[in-house]
């Protein structure tokens, strides 16, 4: 098979649809700009050649793979009927369907409230939550807009634009002085924004509120363009140092399981982990 994250073999497996997926596969390779062969075809889905093109001529008729030339020049690609169920799948995908059983398995495992925003005119909107059960409740308020310099979701969805749209927003909105650890220096929050980046999440370190931490995340969709961000949100009294990077590594983690569930192909699989983001008082001027 092509795709080595295929799953194994269940009950009720059809080979015949297997095989015309790895074709799909196959064709979809980026090294395959050109097109493909039917022996070409055969070799990469490991299949003979009569199966391949029998598989090809069928994909065709329904106009998922499409073909040109002639004879031993005939090469096959992925048809353009792709591209209206690209566009049906992506209009049933709910975002907040998605990424609702991610929230609450991310607020068992780290006992912290977890959060769902998307951006809008450059902050953050909080669209989703799933709150914890304790005495101590935090305000956290479903349509509620994050400050985008100083919120865990707010950081999160800046790193994920050019820093060019980020830098405008800043323009914009300026970075108001809301607790003593608030980075206020745009040139300090860009470079903070970078940091962001390679991390893979954002870390508000009482920035927003004294006492409170929250770690953000932002989530892509099936064209690698943010869609929104998640969050965990908790009290910061008694929290070890040690534990921000394991919390940012819990939800980076979310993120990227609702990413590929909307679609998203990461790039960058298997590359080394990423190195934790700094907090505001080491990146401080």
């Amino acid at each position: 098979m092509t795709n080595s994250a295929a799953p194994e073999e269940p009950k009720y497996w059809v080979k015949s649809v297997a095989r015309a997926a790895d074709i799909l596969e196959a064709l979809a390779a980026p090294s395959q700009g050109n097109g493909l062969s039917v022996t070409e075809v055969g070799q990469a889905c490991s299949i003979s050649k009569s199966a391949a093109f029998g598989m090809l001529q069928t994909l065709r008729a329904y106009g998922l793979v499409s073909d040109d030339g002639e004879g031993m020049n005939r090469r096959y690609r992925l048809g353009m009927s792709l591209a209206r169920l690209g566009d049906r799948a992506r209009s049933q995908v709910s975002l907040r369907g998605v990424a609702h059983p991610v929230l609450r398995e991310l607020t068992r495992s780290t006992g912290m409230a977890s959060r769902l925003a998307v951006p809008e005119d450059g902050h953050a909107v909080v669209v989703d939550q799933v709150e914890i059960d304790q005495r101590v409740r935090l305000d956290l308020r479903m349509g509620q807009r994050e400050l985008p310099h100083c919120t865990g979701l707010g950081k999160a969805l800046l790193s994920a634009v050019p820093q060019s749209e980020a830098a405008s927003v800043i323009e914009r909105f300026g970075l108001p002085r809301r607790t003593s650890r608030t980075i206020t220096d745009p040139a300090t929050f860009l470079s903070h924004l970078r940091d962001i980046a390679r991390a893979g999440y954002a870390l508000d370190d009482e920035e927003d509120a004294e006492g409170i931490i929250c770690i953000g995340a932002p989530v892509f969709d099936d064209r690698s363009v943010c869609a929104g961000a998640v969050s965990i949100t908790g009290l910061k009294l008694g929290l070890p140092a040690w534990r921000y990077q394991e919390l940012g590594g819990q939800v980076r983690d979310a993120a990227r399981r609702i990413s590929l569930a909307l679609g998203w192909v990461d790039e960058a699989e298997g590359t080394e982990p990423l190195d934790d983001v700094p907090h505001s008082d080491e990146i401080r001027p």
